[in-house]
């Protein structure tokens, strides 16, 4: 029936080939782009702050303006994606993250730089669950995982060599120039977005006008969210996530400069926590399908993150080298976050794929936000009282991230295995 109306093969006919692929390359383009601003601004935030005039306070808030505002549009760009697909909303997406960019490098004052992160919040909000949706469609619900695992992947490995490469790049051009050139860049990704963007099927659009569209996209929302085990998942992924982010962003070079290295050492840390975890997300999601299981490789990776952080934060007088190793252990196992989305969506159908993706990304970023930013109070309130820098205020620091990991990993348990015995999607 369906054949016979659109005058295309079913759905699940379509998986696969070079069309399928140059979407999912265009959509995974998008996410790496993502990754070169937020990296960027990570490098020029001092370069920002003295030429915009901001506080310590301010810079702080233009950091968590896009993080938390991301979080709640993140809520309803899956929700979007199933209703509208692909075509219609990854174009936009990458235009207003472009337009965000070129309104940042251009900014004179607080409010136009918190203004820029919304607008870029709203746009990236489609990024990483809009590559993922399109894996999804275009190679099934059997390869979800390890689609969904290759764009974490491919973004890992970026975020891997990418803050040398903007601190390169800073040797030649302003920080203002520089977003100008990313900026250009999102408009010719834009122009390929336009070209060469589809859906492996149509959608259902909008059909009864804009009130009824956004009553449908809330309810689908809501029918997700009623589902329990969507939100463990979403649980154990956001601790598991949130402490790789933690450690990945802020923390990780730190408490090697803790332990006595110096500074290239501690750069290195977290390059090397993000290989690891982009090898891991090639390995966990093939390793959940070949057992067709998702308990226990979720089980294993937050177990052996988990390890890797309690050696390196209790292990007195290790080297270099095996900090190094550790670190990369710790990235392996975090990819067991990748789980999460697989396991949220194995109970929902194909259609509520994307809001089941957005829900478990959202959470994340919620999560993160806490778990970046409590080892930095601790420590603050620690020196304010007196303290020294020391492995134990380290030890202390780092108590969140490690309780966090103690509960993903019981969450982990607790949650009933979901892997699919019956639907083939693929």
């Amino acid at each position: 029936m369906a054949e016979a109306a659109t005058g295309q093969p079913p759905l699940e006919q379509r998986r696969g080939g070079a069309a399928a692929w140059l979407v999912w390359g265009v959509a995974v383009a998008f996410v790496i782009y993502l990754f070169s601003f937020q990296t960027g601004y990570s490098i020029v935030n001092a370069a920002v702050r003295k030429d915009v005039g901001l506080s310590v306070v301010q810079v702080g808030l233009v950091a968590a303006a896009y993080t938390w505002s991301f979080a709640v549009f993140q809520l309803f760009s899956g929700a979007l994606l199933d209703r509208l697909g692909a075509r219609r909303v990854l174009p936009p997406a990458i235009a207003l993250v472009t337009l965000g960019v070129f309104v940042f490098a251009h900014a004179g004052a607080f409010e136009t730089l918190i203004a820029a992160q919304l607008i870029l919040a709203l746009g990236a909000c489609a990024g990483f669950v809009g590559a993922g949706y399109v894996g999804g469609q275009w190679f099934g619900m059997a390869n979800f995982s390890v689609m969904f695992g290759l764009v974490q992947c491919l973004a890992s490995a970026f975020s891997a060599f990418s803050q040398n490469l903007i601190g390169f790049a800073l040797q030649y051009a302003s920080w203002r120039e520089l977003f100008d050139w990313i900026g250009a860049f999102g408009i010719v990704l834009l122009g390929v977005g336009l070209a060469f963007i589809r859906d492996p099927a149509p959608v259902r659009g909008i059909q009864h006008g804009i009130v009824a569209f956004l009553r449908e996209v809330v309810i689908g929302i809501l029918e997700v969210a009623r589902i329990g085990h969507v939100w463990i998942a979403a649980a154990y992924g956001a601790l598991c996530f949130g402490a790789l982010l933690a450690a990945g962003v802020v923390w990780a070079p730190k408490l090697i400069l803790v332990r006595g290295l110096p500074e290239s050492t501690a750069n290195l840390a977290a390059s090397v926590l993000w290989l690891g975890l982009a090898v891991g997300c090639i390995l966990v999601p093939r390793w959940s399908d070949a057992v067709r299981l998702r308990k226990l490789p979720a089980m294993a990776g937050i177990g052996l993150q988990l390890a890797a952080l309690l050696a390196l934060v209790y292990a007195p007088g290790l080297p270099s080298a095996a900090l190094m190793a550790l670190w990369f252990l710790f990235g392996l196992g975090a990819a067991a976050h990748m789980l999460a989305f697989s396991a949220a969506g194995d109970v929902v159908s194909l259609d509520r794929i994307g809001t089941s993706a957005a829900i478990v990304n959202g959470t994340m970023f919620l999560v993160s936000g806490l778990l970046i930013a409590r080892p930095g109070q601790i420590a603050a309130d620690a020196v304010a009282a007196g303290a020294a820098v020391t492995m134990t205020l380290a030890m202390e620091a780092f108590r969140p991230l490690t309780w966090g990991l103690v509960a993903a990993l019981v969450l982990a348990a607790l949650i009933r295995e979901s892997y699919p015995r019956t639907r083939d999607e693929g």
